[in-house]
């Protein structure tokens, strides 16, 4: 445990909440996500510092403007007492049950001027599922929620296959696409996540109360807002990067050319993480989002669980305990990441199409992998593009800090 929390509960060990998760319930309630200014200041001051300066209005500019309407409203003991109640906790970036890794994606996104995306200060969960644990191996399933009779059977078999490998089913839990992929992993016996753009407590969808109700049995429900907030559109478009940066891809079922799941889609390709849509009759104006998308060569066309499976590959491979130590530290990196490594220039940047046509490796993969390597020190976003990192590190491990078996789960049979 750091600093003393105690992931299960928010707090002490008798159930009174610390400083700390006192201090980020009040921050949350205190700035509307995403707060980018807000988050940077939390990260320097740490957030009972933070929070005391918001309160008083020692702030920056900018992190005024992001506060200003709330920070005279402190609502974070009311908020963790019902949360306790109903049995919700708040996790933190101070808990062992924060999913540091995954976020760290929007972190990085954030520092290169992507808007839109900076990282939760924390996230409210209902369930008995650790969000730490279900983020390995997870896939996101979206799409529109006026779906056609062949989306939702496509969504649910895809979800049952995915749990069935080990893999966890993150969806937002609207009607439609959502929802199917939530049934038909919970059919294979979960555990699936579902990630709200309103309080846990808000009972929104109302047709999915029940559905919610499974989830958090299976799995999680999970949310930044404070209880009480209240669905909203801009909430669930925000709710979208969560989606995104929890899940190592994200597939499109179906979707218009407008829709929540574009959204979600083009928030996973700026981090880094692999889009796969799949397609549709011709006709069918739910799959034009998803022919665009295969079009245009911005998602992987996947029909089946093993297409999801080979295209959300991992950066490294498992490698025996009893395995001696690699002479390069590049020996350790999957074939394709290798290909991509190689195909870099050590001074040049080359754009992520020079790399796909010198390495042989797919254009939508290399979008992918080129991110991984950069966080896992091996290349480097420069202004003509990507290179080799000036050094490397000794050792890495796959994407995620695991194993490809440990990241996906062991295998049935």
């Amino acid at each position: 445990m750091k600093d003393g929390c105690n992931p299960g509960e928010g707090g002490h060990g008798d159930g009174t909440p610390d400083a700390v998760h006192r201090a980020r319930g009040y921050l949350l309630g205190a700035a509307e996500p995403p707060a980018p200014a807000l988050a940077a200041f939390v990260a320097g001051h740490g957030p009972v510092d933070a929070a005391e300066r918001v309160r008083r209005g020692e702030v920056p500019d900018a992190v005024a403007q992001e506060t200003e309407a709330r920070r005279a409203t402190d609502r974070a003991d009311r908020d963790l007492a019902a949360a306790a109640q109903a049995g919700y906790r708040l996790v933190t970036p101070e808990d062992d049950e924060w999913p540091a890794w995954p976020l760290l994606s929007l972190e990085v996104a954030t520092g290169r001027g992507v808007d839109g995306v900076a990282p939760p200060l924390g996230l409210w969960i209902r369930g008995a599922a650790r969000l730490d644990e279900v983020v390995d191996g997870a896939v996101a399933v979206v799409g529109a929620r006026a779906a056609t009779e062949y989306g939702e059977h496509t969504a649910a078999e895809l979800a049952y296959g995915l749990v069935s490998d080990g893999a966890t089913v993150f969806s937002g839990a609207a009607y439609g696409i959502d929802g199917s992929a939530h049934r038909g992993a919970l059919a294979a016996g979960g555990p699936t996540v579902a990630v709200l753009g309103c309080g846990l407590d808000a009972g929104y969808p109302a047709g999915h109360v029940g559905l919610l109700n499974r989830i958090a049995e299976r799995g999680a429900v999970v949310s930044e807002y404070p209880p009480g907030t209240p669905p909203a559109r801009h909430r669930f478009l925000v709710r979208n990067r969560l989606l995104a940066a929890l899940t190592a891809g994200t597939i499109v079922v179906e979707a218009g050319r407008r829709s929540g799941a574009r959204n979600t889609s083009s928030t996973a390709g700026a981090l880094g993480k692999v889009v796969m849509a799949v397609p549709g009759p011709v006709g069918s104006a739910t799959s034009v989002g998803c022919h665009e998308l295969i079009r245009e060569a911005y998602a992987t066309l996947v029909a089946s669980v093993p297409d999801v499976l080979s295209t959300v590959g991992r950066l490294g491979e498992a490698v025996p305990d009893t395995a001696p130590r690699p002479r390069r530290p590049t020996d350790e990196l999957g074939p394709q990441a290798l290909r991509v490594h190689e195909a870099l220039g050590e001074r040049r940047g080359r754009s992520p199409d020079a790399v796909a046509e010198e390495s042989g490796v797919p254009l939508a993969r290399v979008r992918a992998l080129l991110p991984e390597l950069e966080l896992s020190g091996f290349a480097e976003r420069c202004e003509s593009g990507w290179r080799r990192a000036a050094g490397v590190p000794d050792r890495v491990t796959s994407f995620g800090g695991a194993t490809e078996q440990e990241e996906r789960g062991p295998r049935p049979g």
